[in-house]
């Protein structure tokens, strides 16, 4: 399904601009970073899940011959207080910052970074780290959200408030926020059900499981100046985080963003920066630091566990006459849940006139969580499962009850927008018709399950610049960084204002620097919000050039037109230039074309899908084989089809992991046991059959080309479609992430 607009360059499969140099390896990932000079850091971290730091001895690692300098929270400068935003990560208190750098009086989880050591080799740093004596006075830790809610649990901050519909309690608690969402008359809608499911749901706590480690290289000069060379998900957030952590003018601060081996919002918030730059200033040497797996498993933000209550109600004729939730997230050890994300996803696909949403952000001793592709979205959607279990009791089909109740333009969102053109019904009617769907799936302990679920992209701040060559190609200077191929996306967009190839266009992602403010490779927003920016330098080029074209033709400039690459005018007679002809001609005649675009843009398109799959369950093991899977997705308008496929691929394996193997285990002191690839299941090619990906185009208003955020959607629906399919296979509904073989058969009465 898609528009009928025609494109030269948008909708085709260019081959991306770095492509060469990343399968050959040519690519510079932050670990490949080196310099004269250039010392190495190790970090300590707490063997405690939650402890009181009684005191530090850093004497014997300093001491220790190759070590240059130690540091600690001690070195952290003062701060008068105040919040950072990190992208789609929230707001966070720039104290609790600064503490999950490095801890100041309390260790709250294991892996907790306490100190660091800068050193010539990294053997010397990790065996002087090992060194450094730590007196502390160990803590009962927090696991469970809701044993950390009881009144009588241990706090994990002294002077953490519970803020309730904007009034703040007077007692600490564990409690960090409590939001409602609410519309209509909730007890009014449920009398007037005649069928009512109520459930509960446990979702684990699972990581990211991108392939690169987080690392950073930093170098102090003598002149203030900090430089910062990092893989990461957005320098001008690194930037941000620390101009507060540091205390230091944002222009001293340059970022040099990396390669990026994966982040799916992992990679927003710093870790290693600021101590690599504290180690630099006390050495006036680089400093580069590197983690391990297990130091990403245990120290790093996985995305939040959570415990749900769904109840809906629904009239014979399948409409929702009510819903209500309770989502209960875990932020780890400092506030930041996203529970507001979830709280607003839950209900998204529907049309309900009468709901009450309740969200709780809520700490516990485990590190703090971080965004993971449609952040807390996942969690909410296993309220796709009631959906399945009321249709079931009205004898209805799924698809046909999401189509009667499904949100469209017009319908209020759960927290409060109305939503513009949007393709929610869209998708689910390409479902419905799907061969996928129409096909009779035969076998004992085989099932098909569909669910649906909505993401809404973010729009932010973004910068593009666009310099002319001689030959008629085009440097595209960028700040965003290229997870997902979008330097070719966003290149195909200027392309096409341009009416040249996609090959014509350089795209370059370059440091702080070099560039306008640029806001996170995250939201699903880089190819919608950049590449907007990228449009809106190409027009600005293409202003120029008629301006020049103008002169040059000794006519006025409103008679001279720009199409499908090619400057026109009339005036007795036809002038007819191809953009790089006059390029050539500007080169020799006229001054440098440079193109500028700079947006936030507002037209933000929110965006849905609705996934169907085949399972069979073996009843002996209990593990859950997937036998096939079809994602549908709206996605505006796919600039790159190829790579918007590829985004619902991957979307779809890691929720597919998320929903059978993936979860954090900790033992009863609060130390993960399974910080490992080897022991973290993550899905492999063994694992999934092809993925079919249907893409559904309904432009979105708000974006020149139509463009939506793919991203992050397709990671909504696959636990809940997964979910239900088991229970067509087995008859069981399950409610616990993730469904694991042991769980499977524990829930069959087998063990």
């Amino acid at each position: 399904m898609s528009n009928d607009k025609e494109y030269k360059v948008i909708g085709t499969r260019p081959i991306r601009h770095d492509g060469v140099d990343k399968v050959t390896g040519r690519a510079l990932y932050g670990a490949d970073f080196t310099m004269v000079g250039l010392l190495h850091g190790k970090v300590l971290r707490s063997p405690h899940a939650h402890a009181r730091i009684r005191s530090i001895d850093t004497s014997k690692a300093e001491a220790y011959a190759g070590v240059k300098a130690t540091v600690t929270a001690t070195d952290m400068p003062e701060t008068g207080g105040g919040v950072v935003v990190l992208g789609e990560g929230g707001a966070t208190d720039i104290k609790f910052l600064q503490d999950n750098i490095l801890a100041s009086n309390k260790v709250l989880y294991k892996g907790h970074a306490v100190a660091a050591v800068a050193a010539t080799s990294p053997h010397i740093a990790e065996e002087a780290a090992g060194l450094i004596e730590i007196d502390y006075e160990i803590l009962p830790p927090v696991m469970d959200v809701r044993e950390a809610m009881a009144k009588d649990a241990p706090l994990l901050h002294e002077n953490l408030k519970t803020t309730s519909l904007g009034k703040t309690s007077s007692e600490a608690s564990n409690l960090a926020k409590h939001l409602q969402f609410q519309q209509g008359d909730i007890e009014k809608g449920f009398a007037e059900a005649d069928e009512v499911v109520e459930k509960e749901f446990k979702t684990a706590t699972v990581h990211q499981g991108y392939i690169e480690p987080h690392n950073a290289t930093a170098l102090y000069r003598s002149d203030g100046h900090l430089t910062i060379w990092c893989s990461t998900q957005g320098a001008f957030e690194v930037r941000e985080q620390l101009e507060k952590i540091l205390q230091m003018p944002v222009s001293d601060i340059k970022v040099v963003p990396m390669e990026i081996g994966g982040g799916f919002g992992g990679k927003i918030p710093v870790y290693l920066e600021p101590v690599a730059a504290l180690l630099s200033m006390k050495t006036s040497c680089p400093v580069k630091m590197l983690m391990d797996r297990a130091d990403v498993f245990e120290s790093t933000g996985p995305t939040a566990g959570s415990y749900i209550t769904v109840k809906m109600g629904v009239k014979k004729d399948g409409q929702i006459t009510a819903a209500k939730a309770e989502l209960v997230y875990e932020a780890g050890a400092y506030p930041g849940a996203l529970v507001d994300c979830g709280a607003q996803c839950i209900f998204s696909p529907y049309s309900i006139d009468n709901f009450l949403v309740d969200g709780y952000d809520v700490v516990l001793n485990i590190p703090k969580t971080a965004p993971y592709r449609a952040p807390g979205a996942t969690n909410a959607a296993m309220a796709e499962t009631v959906v399945d279990e009321l249709c079931e009791k009205l004898g209805m089909d799924p698809l046909e009850f999401r189509i009667k109740n499904g949100a469209k333009e017009g319908t209020r969102r759960v927290d409060g927008p109305i939503f513009p053109r949007i393709g929610n019904i869209e998708t689910v009617e390409a479902a419905k018709a799907h061969e996928h769907y129409n096909t009779p799936l035969d076998g004992k302990y085989r099932g098909r399950g569909v669910a649906s679920g909505f993401w809404f992209n973010i729009g932010l701040k973004s910068s593009v610049s666009l310099n002319v060559n001689s030959d008629g190609t085009v440097n595209l200077i960028e700040g965003s960084t290229d997870i997902g191929g979008t330097r070719t996306s966003i290149a195909m967009q200027a392309a096409e204002v341009l009416g040249i190839s996609a090959e014509d266009i350089n795209p370059y992602v370059v440091d702080t620097d070099s560039v306008g403010y640029t806001g996170v490779t995250g939201g699903s927003r880089t190819t919608f919000a950049t590449g907007y920016a990228a449009i809106e330098a190409a027009n600005d080029v293409v202003r120029q050039m008629k301006t020049f074209a103008a002169d040059l033709w000794e006519v006025d400039e409103n008679e001279v037109t720009f199409d499908d690459g090619t400057f026109r005018s009339k005036n007795g007679k036809v002038h007819d230039v191809f953009f790089k002809d006059l390029a050539s001609i500007i080169s020799d005649e006229g001054t440098p074309i440079v193109g500028r675009g700079a947006v936030d843009p507002k037209g933000i398109g929110g965006a849905f899908a609705t996934h169907i799959v085949d399972v069979e369950v073996d009843p002996e093991t209990g593990k859950v084989s997937i036998l096939r899977y079809t994602a549908v997705q709206d996605v505006g308008k796919a600039i790159h089809p190829s790579y918007v496929e590829g985004q619902m691929h991957g979307g779809a394996v890691q929720g597919i992991g998320w929903a059978l193997n993936e979860e954090y285990v900790y033992n009863d002191e609060g130390r993960m046991t399974n910080s490992s690839f080897l022991d973290y299941r993550m899905p492999t090619s063994y694992d999934v059959p092809m993925i079919e990906a249907v893409i559904v185009e309904v432009p979105n208003p708000g974006h020149p080309y139509g463009v939506r955020g793919v991203g992050e959607v397709p990671i909504v629906p696959p636990a809940a479609a997964i979910a239900n399919a088991i229970y067509g296979a087995i008859g069981i509904r399950m409610k616990e992430l993730p469904m694991s073989p042991d769980r499977i058969l524990a829930a069959m009465g087998k063990i």
